[in-house]
Order: C-alpha cells, then sequence, then structure tokens
C-alpha cells in the first residue's frame, strides 16, 4: 500500500528543486520540480515528491487521520 502524508515546507532550495518538508518533528528533503511551493506551504508528500498543494483545513484533517490511525494500530 502507498501512502501520501501530509508535510508543513520549512525550507525551500529552489536551486536544486528541493525543500525540505517537516511533519511531527521529521523532516525529509523532497523534490519540487513539479509542484512550485514556498515556506509555510501545507503538501501532500508521496515517495519523496511534492504532489500537491493543500489547504490549512485539508491538511488538518488528515493529521488528525494520521494520529486517529496511529492511535488504533498501538504504534
Amino acid at each position: 500500500m502507498c501512502i501520501a502524508a501530509p508535510m508543513t515546507i520549512e525550507t525551500v532550495h529552489q536551486e536544486e528543486n528541493t525543500a525540505v518538508a517537516v511533519l511531527n518533528g521529521n523532516r525529509l528533503t523532497v523534490d519540487i520540480s513539479l509542484i512550485p511551493v514556498k515556506v509555510g506551504d501545507s503538501v501532500l508528500v508521496h515517495a519523496g515528491c511534492v504532489l500537491q498543494i493543500l489547504s490549512m483545513d485539508e491538511a488538518e484533517e488528515m493529521v488528525a487521520l494520521f494520529e486517529e490511525l496511529e492511535r488504533l494500530s498501538g504504534i
């Protein structure tokens, strides 16, 4: 199963087409060549690539769903 995760853009490196995205303190360097982003954007990340920019409501809902899955799975 493949899962895309909601993350927040922390820093952008335009010259490299990368950014650092964060979720729950976990940082990941992501490819931004498909979607132009800016610091503070909420984004959907899959396989190290930003797939779309999320609205704040979408991001909050997805984070809540991930937290509920974590709680239910006992991780």
